[in-house]
């Protein structure tokens, strides 16, 4: 039961941390320059690093730190050091960011297979903006994956050294 308590609540505060990644990624993509002008060339290939990559990566930042804090404090109840934990949970993100960002890359590529169609996601109306809509999906993909490392790597108990029970040890004594 309290396993099923734990993911309930890491599912509540990753849906606040949703609500300020795609807050944070609307209003760089808004003020910022075109999310699919290319930002760097990506040596030895035809690929760009594109300021949806950028945003996308800024947001999660922020909401990284964000969900950081109300997991260990609410989720996990740690009481752990709050650097150690947090490059691990830091870690964690960036692992399933750098995930995510090949799946945002694959929703928005044109040639892609499992591009979001422009049909449908034409960028006319806040609803149909592309950018948003793969956003939410590369959330959701890795989600349970940055769920599961953190559960049981960064917000792990801490272990005891594994000194003799003292009343464990009179019992031997004859």
């Amino acid at each position: 039961m309290k396993n099923w308590a734990e993911l309930l609540r890491f599912a509540t505060v990753g849906l606040s941390g949703v609500a300020i990644n795609m807050v944070t990624m609307i209003v760089l993509t808004l003020l910022g320059p075109d999310p699919e002008g290319a930002v760097l060339a990506i040596p030895a290939s035809e690929f760009h690093v594109r300021w949806y990559h950028v945003f996308s990566f800024a947001a999660f930042l922020v909401a990284n730190l964000w969900n950081f804090q109300l997991n260990r404090s609410w989720t996990f109840r740690s009481a752990g050091a709050w650097w150690r934990e947090y490059r691990a949970f830091l870690a964690v993100g960036v692992l399933a960011q750098v995930l995510g960002l090949g799946l945002l890359t694959l929703l928005m590529h044109a040639h892609s297979p499992i591009a979001l169609p422009r049909a449908i996601f034409d960028d006319s109306s806040f609803l149909l903006t592309r950018v948003y809509w793969a956003q939410l999906i590369m959330i959701g993909v890795v989600t349970p994956v940055s769920f599961l490392l953190n559960k049981f790597w960064t917000f792990r108990r801490p272990r005891r050294c594994s000194s003799p029970d003292p009343a464990r040890a009179g019992s031997r004594r004859k």
